[in-house]
């Protein structure tokens, strides 16, 4: 998020016409009646087409499989009690940019790992070395997160490994210098 979004959305949330009125007839200390429970569940319903790209149901299973269901940033491994990992499988080079739906355009991520991946935060170097980008606001937490090694941690299967050419369009595209 931008430094100007930031403060934009911050001066917003603090303007004084979205507050609730004073009510100088209330005595000090006093609260007013909490306003009615109102539960509507009746919404207008829109009908709309979206066009993207199909995506491999397999996509998920695969990486995650190929990753020991282990967040490649992290190396955190959270499994929940009906046996789902936590990791999620994300897209190096991004479908809706004709990224293949393969393992060698996949890495195993945490949500947030996940996120920071997408917006750019951080990528990979050619070595697998895990890249923090400069404009991130909190360096030091984001490193935190990253494993002790600082890189990538690898599927076992060479095969399975991020390909570079790969790597290099998420660094030209989406990591943020």
């Amino acid at each position: 998020m931008s430094s100007e979004d930031f403060e934009r959305i911050i001066s917003r949330g603090l303007e004084a016409d979205i507050l609730p009125p004073e009510n100088p007839d209330m005595p000090a200390g006093f609260a007013e009646d909490p306003a009615p429970f109102y539960d509507d569940p009746s919404r207008e319903m829109i009908t709309s087409w979206t066009t993207r790209a199909a995506r491999d149901r397999n996509f998920r299973k695969i990486v995650l499989t190929a990753y020991k269901e282990t967040c490649a940033i992290t190396g955190i491994r959270l499994i929940n009690g009906g046996g789902r990992a936590e990791a999620q499988a994300a897209h190096i080079k991004p479908v809706e940019h004709d990224g293949p739906d393969i393992v060698s355009n996949g890495i195993a991520l945490t949500g947030t790992a996940h996120w920071m991946f997408d917006r750019g935060l951080i990528s990979l170097s050619d070595n697998l070395d895990i890249l923090i980008s400069r404009q991130a606001n909190d360096y030091d937490t984001i490193k935190s997160m990253i494993n002790s090694s600082g890189q990538l941690i690898k599927p076992d299967r060479i095969v399975h490994y991020p390909h570079p050419e790969f790597i290099a369009w998420h660094r030209d595209n989406c990591y943020k210098h």
